[in-house]
């Protein structure tokens, strides 16, 4: 591993929050066998989760607590349980946007033949986007029968994480980055992503590069995860495949997460609050436990980093395991959470027999991301509008019956699609119709640009018609290249 040589840092305070469900318990676990290593940093608690939501917080985090993680900069979070319904938002997703936290270190490794699983070679690390795509939780109800969520992928957030995941590779001595996005359908947002990754790709010539579509890289990984190092995709994708890798490794319940940014981190399990096992001391800590490793590592105590993860080692290769990983014939004892805690502090100083004992450099392999350059500003032609129609008629022509009366010569109606599959004209009468309509209006090639008070003037039209516009899109060319998708069967 090549690392950055750094002085040690100054003992630390860390912000705290010991969550809901299981988190109070899997919490005392892990600070526990960290102060029994020998950890050294300060704790600032913190209340966040089902309690703060209850006293009418909807992000579930009250402003005073925003001071703690602004001013020390590295959270130890136990897992939350957000309520159900709208009203509410993700607490995990408010925070890694709010702090900046854009990469998600997700690392999914087997601990074969001590930990059941169909994959003893597997060692996975996935590098998910923390701060956009759908998870950026823009929504709308726009008809009676339509929701609607908008998927935002930006340049800056692009480069961002897939420079992160490639300076990951290099600094961790991974030998093949592989990029997962479903451009073939979403050509615009995934695609960017992709194109960015290929752009980046060619900057690291040392490091193997790869992309697959999603849907088959996911099956892949289900089925021979082996093929795989670092795996680098948007967020929602992210979320999915790392839960699917660490539970094919082994279990969810032993999987650490790590929230990466310029001006903070946050360390995390992966797995909920499993409200149903609360309180009765069966929880597995080792999700918490190796995210806190990761946490130490990060605060410059590599050393006790070492002790604890080669503790948890030893403890897993003796067969002493949860519930959750508990299996006849490869475990020796079923241990509750208060037992396995005892346990791991018990080997602390020892290292495993038959797992690779880890080690920890002196320094931690710091990456830096190059700001962000935003590149010279394209030529952008206003060209059409997208207007979208809540009406409640299945007749996509008399719909461009009344839009066609409130068009103009230079703003013709040229597409209708309903759920984005073409419906008029020539839609193919099969096609089950909602009450969410998107009509298009889009200049000749003649023409092409035109101003924004043509688009006002035509919504005005199509107001005093009495149709019931929910909102339109601009269409525009970007030096000369479209910027919005054909319709499905355009």
């Amino acid at each position: 591993m090549n690392a950055t040589s750094r002085q040690p840092k100054p003992r630390q305070t860390v912000t705290v929050a010991f969550g809901d469900g299981i988190g109070p318990e899997i919490m005392d676990s892990t600070l526990n066998i960290l102060m029994a290593a020998g950890a050294q940093f300060d704790i600032d608690i913190i209340e966040i989760g089902k309690s703060v939501y209850q006293r009418g917080f909807s992000s579930g985090i009250e402003p005073s607590s925003w001071d703690s993680l602004r001013s020390t900069r590295v959270f130890l979070k136990a897992p939350i349980t957000t309520p159900q319904g709208g009203g509410f938002k993700s607490l995990n997703v408010t925070i890694r946007k709010s702090l900046g936290l854009y990469a998600n270190i997700r690392p999914c490794v087997a601990y074969a033949p001590f930990v059941k699983t169909r994959h003893p070679a597997m060692d996975v690390v996935v590098v998910r986007e923390n701060e956009e795509d759908l998870y950026a939780g823009i929504e709308h109800r726009q008809t009676d029968e339509v929701m609607q969520c908008l998927k935002l992928i930006t340049r800056p957030g692009c480069e961002k994480i897939v420079r992160y995941a490639f300076e990951y590779a290099r600094k961790h001595g991974r030998k093949k980055v592989t990029c997962l996005t479903k451009d073939n359908i979403m050509k615009l947002t995934d695609g960017l992503f992709h194109s960015v990754f290929d752009e980046i790709a060619l900057l690291h010539p040392d490091i193997e590069s790869e992309h697959m579509i999603i849907d088959i890289g996911a099956a892949r990984l289900a089925d021979t995860p082996e093929m795989f190092d670092v795996i680098v995709t948007p967020n929602l994708y992210g979320d999915i495949v790392s839960d699917i890798a660490a539970q094919i490794a082994g279990s969810v319940g032993m999987a650490p997460s790590a929230n990466i940014g310029d001006h903070g981190a946050m360390f995390e399990a992966i797995h909920g609050s499993a409200p149903d096992l609360a309180g009765q001391n069966v929880a597995n800590p080792s999700g918490l436990l190796l995210a806190a490793v990761q946490m130490l590592v990060h605060l410059g105590q590599p050393d006790v980093a070492e002790k604890v993860h080669n503790a948890w080692l030893r403890t897993i290769e003796d067969g002493l395991h949860t519930f959750d990983i508990y299996t006849e014939g490869v475990s020796c004892q079923r241990l509750s959470t208060k037992e396995f805690t005892e346990a791991v502090v018990a080997r602390l100083g020892q290292v495993p027999q038959t797992l690779t004992p880890v080690e920890y450099d002196e320094a931690e392999p710091e990456i830096t991301i190059l700001p962000y350059q935003r590149p010279a500003a394209t030529t952008k032609d206003l060209v059409g509008v997208d207007v979208f129609l809540h009406w409640r008629d299945a007749d996509p022509s008399e719909i461009a019956r009344m839009l066609q009366a409130a068009e103009e010569p230079d703003l013709p109606l040229t597409m209708i699609t309903n759920r984005g599959v073409k419906v008029w004209p020539e839609g193919l009468p099969e096609t089950f119709c909602t009450d969410h309509w998107r009509c298009r209006f889009l200049s000749p090639q003649t023409v092409h640009k035109i101003s924004h008070a043509q688009i006002i003037g035509l919504l005005t039209r199509i107001s005093v018609s009495g149709m019931d516009f929910i909102k339109c899109e601009n269409l525009c060319n970007f030096d000369g290249q479209p910027g919005f998708a054909l319709g499905q069967g355009q």
